[in-house]
């Protein structure tokens, strides 16, 4: 084995009929013995803009620094968007015959879902690790994480590929002490550690 994901599911009240989901869900069970697959990416259009942010911030040109900062963020968005369309159309060639304009990507028209460590479907920052082991992400793409696994340089997008037809984005929202412990354990880490990382997710003060 080269990794493991660890993935956390919904506890909230839901709907009557609306199942508590994981984005484990969208992967086959080894029982079922079928080969199935997910993916990892991590791209950036951040690299070499520090010296130029400087010269900005010397001369009080923050209107400039700002418009390099946000050019940075959405080319690399758009570098994440079409990695993941060309992973469709040509790398795993579920959706080969896609043709989607502007409008119909913008509401995520597509098949699939690319969520990121850190968000609503995926709340646990530290899962960035796996990723980056998988990717070898700080040779391969010049990303780096910092303690608290913010990615640097800023202007980075990184994440997970699920194919499944049925797969979408989800928020995890609150989880109760009991799924705390579990998820813990599944990953070799103290209650507390857990905690840490999670505390915007604990329906319950920590212990």
């Amino acid at each position: 084995m080269i990794g493991r994901v660890h993935c956390l599911r919904q506890q909230k009240d839901l709907p009557e009929g609306k199942p508590h989901t994981a984005l484990a869900d969208f992967i086959a069970p080894k029982a079922s013995q079928l080969h199935d697959y997910f993916g990892a990416f991590a791209v950036s259009a951040g690299q070499g803009i520090e010296e130029p942010l400087r010269r900005f911030e010397a001369d009080h040109d923050d209107y400039s620094a700002i418009m390099l900062k946000s050019l940075a963020d959405r080319l690399a968005e758009a570098f994440a968007e079409r990695l993941h369309e060309r992973v469709r159309r040509e790398f795993w060639g579920y959706a080969a015959a896609e043709k989607l304009g502007p409008e119909q990507l913008i509401r995520e028209e597509y098949r699939g879902i690319r969520p990121a460590p850190g968000y609503p479907a995926c709340p646990d920052h530290t899962e960035k690790a796996t990723l980056w082991r998988l990717l070898d992400v700080e040779q391969r793409a010049g990303i780096t994480l910092t303690e608290s696994f913010a990615m640097y340089p800023t202007a980075a997008v990184s994440g997970w590929y699920f194919s499944h037809p049925d797969a979408r984005y989800l928020a995890v929202g609150r989880i109760d002490q009991d799924q705390i412990v579990d998820y813990a354990r599944r990953k070799g880490m103290t209650v507390a550690e857990i905690e840490r990382w999670l505390g915007p997710t604990l329906a319950t003060s920590p212990k």
